[in-house]
């Protein structure tokens, strides 16, 4: 009897799909080809605790190829185990997902660590040599990231020495990108002066700029809660909707972030991206598609139409937190942090009124506000509706009804609450506010992935869905600039205690326009 030979195995056929797969099936996760990641300031607190964790997790969720490459390139004299070391201990403190023994070995083994200077030209041929060395080791193919966790002023230099020694430059079939954390620019000038420098290096869709708060769950649910519900959409519009807030708070100082953060402030680090953002996802009309292109030119629509209110002095608030007692502690005002001149005047606290011409939004005021030492952490959207036209109820007790709300919680109860009137049980027509809750952890079996985990995995995968296109950042930067001019000109920032909702001025910006915060 003579043995059939094995034949070798072939490739699939252009065109191929595979018959046991039903198309209905979205099981499936989307899985990023081979590829390698580099993080220039690898030993930064963002990297430690953000991005080498969300590597791990991604490569536990079997999101990653097996071959994929993690390089770090920072000031610290290490050898290549010395990095997986660090990134061992920051995968065991800072990750989402269990640890895994035989995960962990095989991410390892495509560990590398290039220690120098930016200005150092024999460590950016090091990283050179080393990106071929993988590609050929662990088959990467060329695909390599570059994440820029450094601060603002190094992103040229970076960049201008990627360009220098070959490293932006892709071979055919295979992909370069580079990464940029905020802020991008300080003003619309600097914005526009680093957009000619990066856009000199990579092409505009091979920069991926990254809002972190884009990255979320929350923030994605704004789209699906107003495009894939009938019922929300024919009342998202001037008609019905009084007016909206969208705040970003936060419970904590500055912390050792000085150096960082004075000069810079709230308003730049938060309402520049985070809250414009927010604010253009909620006002914006239906892309023709779920894609990147169709989604900033609606965005862009909005922050185009944006107009600033005539007298910014009246429409704009800026604070800086005092010292006070927070949660049973004694803290120090920002002046008396470490670091800070005791005569600063960067805002911890800053609050706008902004306007979008345009049919659906035309007299429907945006409060935009964010701050530190606040009464508690929390991001949320808040679109208050319009009282109902004529009451039969208003002879009753009807006191503590107040006006509809629809409020996406971006963060850390991650939902959305609808509050509306109904009567209380009782023999009188007593009519008080109720809410209706949805809460991500309580209806879905699997938790949200990380920010970041979901950001590093669409650039692997080239989508750049969830990341604002250099456009965006320009109009943002021209929102916000005669405001800080006006900051600049006139006086200092108004004072607030640590641990309460931001300076009096802020609650008599809205109390002249008959309306109120919301108390998160």
């Amino acid at each position: 009897m003579t043995a059939t030979p094995l034949r070798e195995p072939t490739a699939p056929a252009a065109g191929w799909a595979n018959p046991l797969r039903d198309a209905r099936d979205r099981r499936l996760p989307r899985i990023a080809g081979p590829s390698g990641l580099v993080i220039f300031g690898v030993t930064g607190d963002l990297s430690r605790k953000k991005l080498m964790p969300a590597v791990y997790d991604l490569a536990n969720r079997g999101l990653l190829p097996p071959g994929f490459s993690l390089v770090g390139f920072a000031r610290r004299d290490w050898a290549d185990q010395d990095f997986a070391e660090v990134v061992h201990d920051a995968v065991k403190e800072h990750s989402r997902t269990p640890f895994r023994e035989e995960v962990w070995q095989q991410l390892a083994e495509g560990m590398r660590f290039i220690p120098g200077d930016f200005d150092d030209d024999t460590a950016f041929e090091q990283l050179r040599a080393t990106v071929r060395e993988l590609d050929a080791a662990r088959g990467t193919s060329g695909n390599h990231a570059f994440y820029l966790s450094v601060p603002p002023r190094f992103f040229p230099k970076v960049v201008q020495q990627l360009k220098k020694h070959g490293l932006a430059d892709a071979t055919d079939g295979s992909w370069r990108r580079a990464v940029i954390e905020k802020p991008f620019g300080r003003d619309l000038d600097s914005a526009r002066e680093l957009n000619a420098i990066v856009h000199q290096v990579f092409d505009p869709d091979q920069v991926f700029r990254i809002d972190h708060y884009l990255g979320k769950e929350t923030v994605q649910n704004i789209m699906a809660l107003r495009f894939a519900n009938q019922m929300f959409e024919p009342i998202w519009n001037r008609s019905y909707v009084d007016h909206v807030q969208i705040t970003m708070a936060e419970d904590i100082g500055i912390g050792g972030r000085a150096g960082y953060y004075d000069g810079i402030g709230s308003a730049r680090d938060v309402i520049q991206n985070h809250l414009l953002q927010l604010m253009a996802l909620t006002a914006m009309e239906e892309p023709a598609a779920f894609d990147a292109d169709s989604l900033v030119t609606e965005k862009l629509k909005v922050l185009r139409a944006v107009r600033l209110p005539e007298d910014l002095a009246l429409h704009s608030v800026r604070g800086q937190y005092a010292a006070a007692w927070q949660g049973g502690t004694r803290v120090r005002g920002y002046l008396q942090e470490d670091g800070i001149d005791p005569s600063s005047t960067t805002d911890t606290y800053a609050a706008i009124k902004l306007g979008i011409d345009n049919r659906r939004w035309a007299g429907v005021p945006f409060y935009l506000r964010t701050g530190k030492r606040l009464g508690r952490r929390v991001t949320e959207i808040a679109v208050v509706f319009q009282r109902a036209p004529h009451s039969p109820f208003d002879s009753t007790a009807t006191e503590e009804l107040g006006k509809n709300a629809i409020v996406i919680r971006v963060q850390p109860d991650e939902g959305v609450t609808v509050r509306f009137g109904s009567k209380v049980p009782g023999t009188s027509m007593e009519i008080r506010d109720v809410s209706m809750d949805f809460a991500y952890g309580e209806s879905f079996t699997e938790s949200s992935p990380e920010a970041y985990e979901r950001l590093i995995l669409d650039v692997l995968l080239g989508d750049a869905n969830l990341f604002p296109r250099h456009q965006e950042v320009e109009e943002s930067w021209r929102i916000l600039d005669p405001i800080e001019e006006q900051w600049a000109a006139h006086g200092r920032p108004a004072q607030y205690p640590s641990g309460s909702w931001g300076p009096k001025e802020a609650d008599e910006m809205l109390a002249r326009d008959g309306r109120s915060w919301r108390r998160p």
